[in-house]
């Protein structure tokens, strides 16, 4: 076991005016802290998540933690970033520290402000996590890379955008029972699936509702070894946990396929001990729709190609084989960016300790989650099991 989650908390994701970073981070910190039943003065180390590229002002956030309690003060505090898979980065540091022993107890969290910069700003951040020398230019979007690898694949595999609507339409439907997601509402299938003008192409094949929304929040957990995680009512181990970074440039990838994600979840279930359908759902990184798809065949639900037969068949869904994105996930919950993985691993926790905020399946033991930076470039895969 790499670790024990104990405690967590999580801010309502959206255009969050009335927040600062500052004000996320100790919201989050304290109310995690208070779930977990562990004072800030037990805490050994905090690491804080958290992507930026321009988005704030503070830059450099890593010491905001302190000003929770000033219990924390002196306390080593640490910024990583990773890219979409910043909070993913955050939660295996600190299992890191947990496993070495160099710790006990850990304070983790992710936050991301974004809602208050220029829309140009946002774009130009997050452009900044593609392969900018081949990839780059004045109106280089993630939303115009991930459409050239839809495109790729509808040339290989046909026209998927009925898949890619169904997607979006199970995901919205799970996140209008989520009160922490950005968006709360079922759109239906035949919206998702009908370009509009509320409904545009945004970078072809690829329509609004097939990709991610610009959202505020935070997300915090509390880890901790096996001998705290004895004495609490609730405990979710971290059974297994891999990290696999593929080649930054597109042009050196097959990109119909996430090698990388594959070769992640492989190693974390062999880690575990388990097989994909020991699990009882997984969230999963939908930054668009056709990455949900593709991941579907990378986490090996599939054979290559024939990701649509999840999501026509009814697997992902709630009561499916293997339910994908109970909580919205960030195609209704939002995309933080810094938050996102740290997010996940708190909503598979929930979900585990059946107080999930929206739909909650019945006697789950086994969580997945997959969170990535870049195009499939930096890939985690987490597994989680209710151990008390």
């Amino acid at each position: 076991m790499l670790g024990n989650i104990i405690g967590w908390s999580h801010t309502r994701f959206g255009k969050l005016d009335d927040e600062t970073l500052e004000s996320l981070i100790s919201g989050v910190a304290s109310s995690a802290l208070a779930h977990a039943g562990v004072e800030p003065a037990e805490v050994d180390e905090i690491v804080v998540g958290h992507f930026n590229q321009g988005l704030d002002p503070q830059g450099f956030p890593a010491s905001l933690a302190l000003q929770t309690d000033q219990a924390l003060r002196f306390r080593p505090s640490t910024r990583v970033e990773n890219a979409c898979a910043t909070g993913s980065a955050a939660v295996r540091h600190g299992a890191t520290l947990i496993a070495s022993r160099q710790a006990r107890i850990v304070l983790v969290l992710g936050v991301e402000k974004m809602t208050a910069s220029p829309a140009e700003d946002v774009r130009k951040a997050l452009a900044s996590a593609s392969y900018v020398k081949q990839e780059g230019g004045k109106n280089t979007s993630f939303a115009g890379l991930f459409g050239r690898i839809a495109n790729d694949y509808f040339l290989r595999y046909g026209d998927q955008s009925d898949a890619l609507a169904y997607i979006a339409a199970k995901n919205h439907r799970n996140g209008a029972h989520n009160p922490l997601a950005h968006m709360q509402k079922d759109l239906g299938y035949e919206f998702c699936a009908t370009v509009s003008d509320k409904n545009p192409i945004v970078a072809s094949p690829l329509r609004r509702t097939d990709c991610s929304m610009v959202s505020d929040g935070a997300a915090a957990l509390v880890l901790a070894g096996s001998d705290v995680a004895a004495t609490r009512e609730t405990a979710i181990g971290l059974k297994g946990m891999t990290q696999v970074n593929d080649y930054l440039p597109m042009s050196r990838r097959d990109m119909t396929r996430f090698e990388g994600a594959a070769k992640a979840w492989h190693g974390a279930l062999e880690a575990a001990k388990l097989t994909l359908l020991d699990l009882d759902f997984v969230e999963t990184h939908d930054c668009f729709t056709i990455a949900e798809l593709i991941e579907y065949e990378a986490m090996g639900l599939t054979s290559a190609g024939e990701g649509r037969r999840a999501i026509l068949e009814g697997w992902t869904e709630p009561g499916g084989k293997l339910p994908v994105n109970l909580s919205g996930g960030l195609k209704a919950k939002g995309h933080p960016i810094g938050a996102t993985g740290v997010s996940m691993h708190v909503m598979a926790a929930m979900q585990l300790a059946e107080t999930a905020p929206g739909i909650q399946i019945r006697n789950a033991r086994l969580g997945g989650i997959f969170n990535m930076g870049g195009a499939a470039v930096a890939n985690y895969v987490s597994i989680l099991e209710r151990t008390r």
